[in-house]
């Protein structure tokens, strides 16, 4: 079963994927988990094809907000390669209560405001970044960001997919249009 609602400038078309007889899954309730899923002890996986065609996967600090997955990358890292390349895209994690992955495309983002907005958001989380130019910089990050400068992107989704590990349980696709 398949329905479509508005979601603010975009339409929203949700789909049920669960054999088992759940209803579907709500969006809030992905975006509620996407939302509360910060700090050192979540993990979001990048994934993006090299240019050769094959995969290629690596942990990302992500950060949900204003409706909308943030994620930093040194420039130089093979996962910032591979969006210059071509930024199609998914970032998986497992949240509370739900694991989902989300397809889109990376948008690298370099206006001081949001700059400035989203270090707030990443330091409010327990990582220190500070904005220096049009990316942002600290004392550390992940092993897998490469070296500093990091570079921030924004997903621009297109379409999510959920599996509950908590009740209610379900599975369900959301596919959003501009």
């Amino acid at each position: 079963m398949s329905s479509r609602v508005e979601r603010g400038l975009r339409s929203m078309e949700t789909k049920n994927l669960d054999i088992y007889g759940h209803e579907p899954i709500p969006w809030s309730r992905a975006r509620d988990a996407l939302a509360a899923s910060r700090g050192p002890g979540v993990t979001f996986f990048l994934g993006t094809v090299r240019p050769d065609g094959t995969p290629h996967a690596a942990g990302v600090g992500a950060v949900w907000v204003q409706d909308a997955l943030w994620f930093v990358t040194g420039p130089r890292t093979r996962k910032a390669r591979n969006l210059a390349a071509s930024p199609a895209c998914t970032i998986s994690g497992r949240l509370a209560g739900i694991d989902v992955v989300l397809e889109g495309r990376a948008e690298r983002v370099a206006d001081a405001g949001t700059l400035e907005r989203l270090a707030a958001v990443y330091r409010e989380s327990g990582w220190p970044a500070q904005v220096e130019g049009d990316a942002f910089t600290a004392p550390y990050s992940a092993p897998s960001a490469g070296p500093p400068p990091w570079h921030l992107h924004r997903l621009l989704l297109r379409t999510a997919f959920g599996v509950a590990t908590a009740e209610p349980y379900g599975a369900t696709r959301w596919r959003f249009e501009s």
